[in-house]
């Protein structure tokens, strides 16, 4: 799915399956139900298959989409939301009006009519989401955190115990990853776990034996030289060969 809402992303991966959704028009909502009901689409037939479809795309608001794919086929996942943000505004917090800082709350259960509810997502309760390595909240998201079910721990303490019980959806944010070792994000966070850390972290999940579905989220820019490329590259790879 290489979008970042209607922006086409460039992600160098080999896809089985590259999603190009029918966009409706209208407003950013509009937009981003159709990039989750087209996801949905293509995630549900191979979680039915008893496949682990791992998915790309250009922003976090895809997560929901994958969530939903996996109802579809019959699955009941909690999630585990890797991320350097929080991405749990709502409309009346976000002071920039960006939905994807509302991606994870929009997953739980926020303001359904205008994201769950238009493409047949039914939210999680907050309890079911694990939040991975945020660094940088805002006071809203803060405040928030600090009362929700939500639960909220650093990468290296991603083992068995810190999981929700039951059917998983592994979503990784790449702006997880600190911006020295994946440069050219679009919203690079310092501070933060290694590359290697973050697939050990992963891979740690995926040894559970029940991730039904793992979505990756690519927001760069466009890449400004080969280097980036590389990187780029060999981080997918090492994604898909988890």
């Amino acid at each position: 799915m290489p979008y970042h809402q209607d922006e086409r992303v460039e992600i160098p991966v080999r896809a089985d399956i590259t999603v190009e959704p029918d966009f409706p028009g209208g407003d950013a909502w509009q937009q981003v139900a159709a990039l989750c009901d087209a996801t949905a689409a293509a995630v549900a037939p191979a979680v039915a298959r008893g496949e682990v479809p791992l998915v790309f795309s250009g922003d976090c608001l895809v997560g929901g989409g994958v969530v939903a794919g996996t109802q579809r086929a019959g699955a009941d996942p909690a999630i585990v939301w890797f991320d350097a943000h929080g991405d749990v505004h709502t409309v009346e917090t976000s002071t920039s009006g960006y939905l994807g800082g509302m991606s994870l709350r929009l997953v739980t259960g926020a303001h359904p009519e205008r994201y769950a509810d238009r493409f047949g997502l039914r939210p999680l309760g907050p309890e079911r989401a694990v939040l991975v390595n945020a660094r940088d909240l805002d006071p809203a998201e803060a405040e928030y955190l600090a009362t929700s079910a939500t639960g909220r721990i650093p990468v290296d303490q991603v083992t068995v115990d810190a999981l929700p019980p039951g059917a998983l959806v592994l979503h990784v944010d790449v702006d997880v990853i600190d911006p020295a070792d994946l440069p050219g994000l679009k919203f690079p966070v310092p501070g933060g776990p290694s590359a290697d850390e973050v697939l050990a972290a992963c891979g740690r999940v995926l040894a559970t034996g029940r991730v039904v579905a793992v979505h990756v989220s690519c927001p760069w820019w466009v890449a400004t030289d080969r280097e980036q490329d590389v990187t780029r590259e060999r981080l997918a790879a090492q994604f898909a060969a988890l």
